[in-house]
C-alpha cells in the first residue's frame, strides 16, 4: 500500500526515514528497501515542487538508499556479497541509534516543561531548643481557642514568608568553571604556607557562590582523606583548618 506523503518539518533525513518506517508499519531491523528509497525519493520530489530548500544531508541519504536498492535489485551472486549486509546493517545500526536519542530527547524536553515551578526556602538560624523543652500542660496553660487560631495564622505568614518566590531557574545549564580536585589543590597549597588558617579567610576571595560551594565540598573530601583537620565551635560559627599532611 503506497503511503501518503505529507510535507512536515524533519529535523535530519533519519527523523524522515522514522517517520517511513512507523507510517508503513515496518519493523525498524528489517525495513523494505525498496519501498522505504521509493518514498524518500518521492518525498524530496515534492519537496522541489513545493519550492522547498532540500539540504544536502538528505541527499546524500537518497544517495545511499539508491545504492542499496540497487544491490537488492541487481541479480544476485552464487556467493553472498557480506558488503551488501554490512551497508544494510549499518544503515539500521544509525537508525536505531538515532531512535534512541530522539526519545531521549523528548522525554529530557518534557522534563524540562514540568521543571521549575518550585520554591526555595530563605536562610533561618536554627536554635538550640534543647534546654527550652516544656511540659505540654504548662505550655498551654491559659491559652484560649483565638489564642491558637492567632498562632496559627502567624505561623502560616511565617511559612509563605520563608518562600522565596523571586527565585529563577536558568533555561542553560552553565558551564563549570571551578572543579572539586583544583581546589583540593589549593587548599592544600594554602595549608602548606600557613598550617592553621580559617574557612572565612580562604573564601574572602571568591567571586561567586558556587565558587564557595565547590570549595566546601574541596574541603569536605580533604577532611575524608584525612588531609585536613577541622573545628567548629556551635552552628555556623567559624571553621578553623589545620594540616595534617605529612604529619603521619
Amino acid at each position: 500500500m503506497a503511503l501518503t506523503i505529507k510535507t512536515s518539518n524533519f529535523e535530519g533525513p533519519f527523523d524522515l526515514l522514522l517517520h517511513l518506517i512507523k507510517k508503513n508499519q515496518m519493523d525498524i531491523y528489517n525495513i523494505s528497501i525498496l519501498d522505504i528509497t521509493n518514498q524518500y525519493i518521492g518525498y524530496l520530489n515534492e519537496m522541489k515542487e513545493l519550492d522547498l530548500d532540500i539540504a544536502s544531508e538528505f541527499i546524500v541519504m537518497a544517495t545511499t538508499l539508491i545504492e542499496l536498492k540497487s544491490k537488492v535489485l541487481l541479480p544476485k551472486n552464487k556467493e553472498p556479497e557480506i558488503e551488501e549486509v554490512d551497508d544494510t546493517q549499518e544503515l539500521i545500526d544509525k537508525l536505531v541509534q538515532y531512535k534512541k536519542f530522539k526519545n531521549i530527547a523528548e522525554f529530557l524536553g518534557k522534563r524540562q516543561m514540568n521543571t521549575g515551578i518550585i520554591f526555595t526556602k530563605r536562610p533561618e538560624i536554627i536554635e538550640d531548643t534543647r534546654e527550652k523543652k516544656q511540659d505540654a500542660k504548662e505550655l498551654l496553660k491559659g491559652i484560649t481557642m483565638m489564642d491558637l487560631y492567632n498562632m496559627y495564622i502567624e505561623l502560616m505568614e511565617i511559612y509563605k514568608n520563608k518562600m522565596n518566590e523571586t527565585f529563577n531557574i536558568e533555561d542553560r545549564v552553565q558551564v563549570e568553571l571551578f572543579k572539586i580536585e583544583d581546589k583540593m589543590d589549593y587548599l592544600k597549597d594554602v595549608l602548606v604556607h600557613s598550617k592553621n588558617t580559617t574557612f572565612t579567610s580562604i573564601i574572602k576571595e571568591s567571586k561567586s557562590k558556587t565558587e564557595i560551594i565547590v570549595t566546601f565540598l574541596a574541603l569536605l573530601e580533604l577532611i575524608k582523606l584525612k588531609d585536613v583537620r577541622v573545628v567548629q565551635h556551635g552552628n555556623f560559627g567559624e571553621i578553623y583548618l589545620e594540616g595534617v599532611m605529612g604529619d603521619e
